[in-house]
């Protein structure tokens, strides 16, 4: 098949590597046969999403979002439209924040979101910056990453990540955490999280096809990237367990107390 990758402001929205997940996808889906063409969308530059296969935004700063979202918000109706379509979308980081109803910055000032999903975002000057680790019900494998924000999010009633062992969720710690709806996903993990989490690398390309109404072939596996999905979580397994006790140890002693 040839295939077309709609990478949404490169340039403004690119930490902690976010670019890699759109490589990552490109050559997986070579792999397979396909042709793949990324196109760069600009910021104030023209973007058609009519013959898009994915769509995906990186992380930015906080003032780099507000940039992303002045533009970004004109495109919201053609956004939805491929959303309902059934188009793969992938928002890493804080550009999730993109797609709830409101984004409150830590001085409280209020910017309008594409509304896609029912979600609102609360920014404050506090950051949270921790190892993730959760599960999620599209696969059996953990979830694995790490967090960077600042931000609350409330509303989410499909998240992605279903249940964390370890790290901040979207309202707190230990909780569920992105959004997951159709073919739009969303997640304030990096790492690049398609590039630590294999399993949703398979996820994308599987929802490609499904788009396409094409049979998925055998996907690949990078055994690099499994390796390195392995290490993870074998790190992280044992502090993240500790942790669900103490936790679950603490509300006992409430109750009893």
């Amino acid at each position: 098949m040839e295939l077309k990758i709609l990478h949404f402001y490169p340039d403004l929205m690119s930490l902690y590597g976010s670019y890699a997940n759109v490589s990552i996808l490109k050559r997986t889906l070579e792999e397979m046969g396909n042709t793949v063409t990324v196109e760069r969308a600009e910021l104030g530059g023209d973007a058609d999403l009519t013959h898009a296969d994915f769509v995906y935004m990186g992380a930015g700063t906080e003032r780099a979002q507000k940039a992303a979202l002045l533009y970004f918000s004109k495109l919201g109706d053609a956004v939805k439209a491929a959303a309902d379509a059934g188009v793969t979308m992938l928002f890493a980081g804080n550009s999730m924040e993109l797609l709830g109803k409101t984004i409150t910055d830590d001085a409280g000032k209020v910017y309008e979101g594409l509304g896609l999903a029912d979600f609102t975002a609360a920014q404050n000057k506090k950051r949270f910056v921790e190892d993730v680790y959760g599960h999620t019900d599209l696969y059996e494998d953990a979830v694995v990453g790490f967090v960077n924000r600042c931000s609350v999010i409330t509303g989410v009633e499909t998240p992605l990540v279903t249940s964390m062992d370890m790290g901040h969720g979207n309202e707190g710690p230990c909780g569920p955490e992105g959004y997951h709806q159709g073919s739009v996903f969303a997640s304030q993990l990096t790492g690049p999280i398609l590039v630590k989490n294999p399993a949703l690398l398979k996820v994308m390309v599987q929802a490609i096809y499904r788009h396409r109404g094409e049979t998925c072939p055998e996907i690949p596996v990078d055994g690099y990237m499994a390796q390195g999905w392995a290490i993870t979580a074998e790190q992280l397994r044992p502090a993240a367990q500790n942790k669900e006790k103490r936790t679950a140890e603490g509300r006992l002693l409430i109750r009893t107390s």
